[in-house]
């Protein structure tokens, strides 16, 4: 498409595939067969009277704690390199909409090919290290990694860089959701993991390219450097005092 024809309605034709994929899922979802400890939780609570999902959650504060915080520095990482990279790229870095188009896109390919390698990693190390990880490497090297990549003069030395930060931000990526299902028990693991989630996320995932575009236009980019280096920072607190939920899970715990 042309640029103005992708913009006058080229830029709706994602959204109609989005919500012809939800109605598939959908579908799909309705026949799926639920997991063993869904069973056993529902058979254990079938003479009890039911109690409200949110009510239940206040019962597991710690793990809602857990979540944000772990959630936090992962989640602002995660959106640095995929929405809000392709308007540094082309804003900061210089390079020209296809050259952003193809770095993006192939970042983003290099990062889901990494995934269920450091899935297969945690199986054998346990989550908490591969977390520990990602915190560590991630305070240390956002701030080198973004600088780098802001001087970055071609679009090869632009995907290598964000190639790195890939590798360390997949510590995250490729466990969050499994770690989070392993903080709770069946009857409160969907609101237990997706509230206090979907609130994080909003809170410091969605406004990453806000917070970077209002450091860059009061002159001062590189302070968003240093913002996302802190939150990346707080949830490696976080990961050094939580448990291993790899060894100590609770999906198979029904209270």
């Amino acid at each position: 498409m042309t640029g103005e024809e992708l913009r006058a309605w080229g830029w709706r034709i994602p959204f109609v595939i989005g919500a012809a994929l939800a109605i598939v899922a959908a579908i799909m979802r309705r026949n799926l067969h639920e997991t063993d400890d869904f069973v056993a939780a529902k058979a254990a609570h079938k003479i009890e009277k039911r109690e409200s999902s949110l009510r239940a959650l206040s019962n597991y504060p710690r793990e809602v704690l857990l979540v944000v915080g772990l959630t936090a520095g992962g989640t602002a990482a995660f959106y640095t390199y995929t929405t809000y990279m392709q308007k540094f790229l082309k804003l900061s870095v210089g390079l020209t909409d296809d050259q952003t188009t193809l770095v993006t896109a192939g970042s983003l390919v290099f990062a889901m090919l990494l995934q269920p390698i450091y899935g297969a990693i945690s199986d054998v190390i346990g989550r908490k290290w591969l977390l520990i990880g990602f915190g560590a490497a991630g305070t240390l090297f956002t701030i080198p990694l973004l600088t780098a990549l802001a001087h970055a003069h071609s679009a090869l030395t632009a995907f290598l860089l964000i190639a790195g930060a890939w590798m360390i931000v997949s510590g995250y990526t490729s466990i969050n959701a499994v770690v989070k299902a392993e903080l709770f028990p069946t009857r409160v693991r969907a609101t237990g993991v997706g509230l206090p989630y979907a609130l994080t996320v909003s809170i410091f995932g969605g406004t990453a390219d806000s917070v970077a575009l209002w450091f860059k236009s009061i002159g001062h980019e590189n302070w968003f450097y240093v913002y996302l280096t802190d939150m990346i920072a707080i949830s490696l607190v976080v990961y050094l005092t939580m448990r291993d939920t790899k060894k100590n899970s609770a999906m198979g715990r029904h209270t």
